[in-house]
């Protein structure tokens, strides 16, 4: 019986997760791969040019936004570990390029995994409580609600929702150090309310959000854990899905 061709990837990995958060690039990796994906590493990538636009500096993001492109062009499918990041693609690109641009189609993972593939069961298996953060650009920018909670759920995780889990954490970029008098106290409001249910790991899909809330968390004493996603769900993953994005 002929093998069914796995789907191609690129994956981008993003700034972040390259600079403090590799471990969420390689569990990105394992989750593609579990879903049946052949994941290649475009080593020309850099900064997609969120940072430059949203401080002001269009000329910085454009000159990003072109290499971006240029760079991820050759490939059907982009995925990325960040909505954040997803989001300046999809939507901020137009605005830089122009709308007639064509743009390599890019994907939060778990938008990807669920919405694409329809594979939101990779198999994995992860006896864990853990409470949601619904970060901002995933859910107001890419309408991604459902697709993270189906990849946890699948995984036999359980969560344990804040009163108000959509609530922006402050982060927001350069927004969380130009503005610290409002960035701490949304922050705080944030911790809170993860700390109320009770759950010992806060998760979510953008490694900016979980980089600002540990910190703050950590200023503050608090005995509360942070992750992305991909790192929960990888990690109930067998010893059969240990590859590695070539």
């Amino acid at each position: 019986m002929a093998q069914s061709v796995k789907r191609r990837v690129a994956l981008f990995v993003t700034c972040l997760v390259d600079q403090v958060a590799p471990e969420v690039g390689q569990a990105a990796v394992r989750l593609l791969e579990a879903a049946g994906c052949e994941v290649v590493f475009p080593a020309g990538q850099t900064c997609c040019g969120q940072p430059a636009y949203n401080a002001g500096f269009p000329d910085d993001a454009l000159r990003l936004a072109r290499h971006h492109v240029d760079v991820f062009a050759p490939y059907d499918t982009v995925v990325t570990p960040s909505g954040s990041c997803a989001a300046m693609v999809r939507h901020f690109y137009p605005q830089l390029l122009g709308a007639d641009t064509a743009l390599p189609p890019t994907f939060e993972l778990t938008e990807f995994l669920v919405d694409e593939l329809g594979r939101p069961d990779l198999g994995a298996r992860v006896d864990a409580t853990v409470t949601y953060h619904a970060s901002c650009h995933l859910l107001r920018e890419l309408g991604v609600a459902d697709a993270p909670r189906a990849v946890l759920d699948a995984a036999g995780v359980k969560v344990s929702d804040m009163a108000d889990p959509e609530r922006c954490c402050g982060f927001g970029g350069t927004f969380s150090v130009t503005h610290p008098e409002m960035s701490v106290p949304m922050a705080d409001a944030k911790l809170d309310q993860a700390v109320a249910t009770g759950a010992p790991t806060l998760v979510a899909c953008d490694t900016g959000c979980l980089l600002h809330l540990r910190t703050r968390a950590a200023a503050r004493g608090l005995d509360l854990g942070f992750r992305h996603v991909a790192e929960v769900v990888a990690g109930g993953l067998g010893a059969e899905h240990e590859g590695g994005a070539r």
